[in-house]
């Protein structure tokens, strides 16, 4: 029974990253059945999705940057209005930053007040000293980066980041990521070579995406390294 239950679960898991990834790569098809069955319902639909995937810290899978692309896409054609996209998902994005940032902020009172074993205050001080010196351009850069843009927020309230410099950032971030995202989609998504290699494509962004937090990743890994040598 153990062990049907453990393939069971194993099994729904892989179904579910399929799933996932079948989304993301075909991110255009699904987004083309959604404006079809529900019209100008698809605004409230991809507010919600921008708003999940930037406020909630644990689903931090939802397709972002492909689905703006896509978005950007079926407004060239048309389909949707390329300006009212853009200011209703920034909006989603930055009420989503900014949940997410209040959730990291509630936990990390708690914190503050109890005494856990692996989460000491020391910890969180550096985390608020982190985001006062680098805050603004970590809130940037990690709108460009699936996983970062979700965690980021989250990490910075728990850190008890200033609020207002922190909403001048995410509110910058937020625009930049949105209309990047959705003008790239809306001048460049519906070209032949584009739409015949649209999975291509989104592969592309995601890998391109994730190319700044491997960089980072990389710089604190040798440093790391530097330091254990010493």
């Amino acid at each position: 029974m153990a062990v049907a239950i453990i393939f069971f679960e194993d099994s729904a898991a892989v179904q579910f990253g399929f799933t996932a990834v079948d989304v993301a790569l075909h991110i255009d098809v699904y987004i083309g059945d959604l404006i079809q069955q529900y019209g100008l319902l698809i605004y409230g639909i991809v507010f919600l999705i921008i708003f999940c995937e930037t406020g909630l810290v644990i689903i931090p899978f939802l397709p972002g940057d492909s689905l703006l692309f896509a978005l950007g896409g079926f407004a060239a054609l048309g389909s949707l209005n390329v300006w009212a996209l853009i200011l209703l998902l920034w909006l989603a994005a930055a009420l989503g930053d900014s949940f997410n940032y209040f959730i990291g902020s509630r936990i990390g009172e708690r914190i503050y007040s109890r005494d856990y074993r692996f989460i000491k205050r020391e910890y969180i001080d550096r985390t608020h000293m982190f985001f006062e010196k680098y805050g603004g351009k970590a809130i940037v850069l990690a709108r460009f980066a699936p996983i970062l843009r979700t965690f980021t927020p989250f990490v910075a309230g728990v850190g008890k980041m200033n609020y207002p410099r922190f909403l001048f950032f995410n509110v910058t971030g937020g625009l930049l990521w949105v209309a990047i995202c959705i003008l790239c989609g809306y001048f460049f998504g519906n070209l032949p070579f584009v739409k015949e290699n649209f999975s291509i494509f989104i592969l592309a962004i995601i890998i391109v995406s994730l190319i700044p937090s491997a960089v980072e990743f990389i710089k604190h890994w040798r440093a790391s390294r530097r330091k254990s040598i010493i």
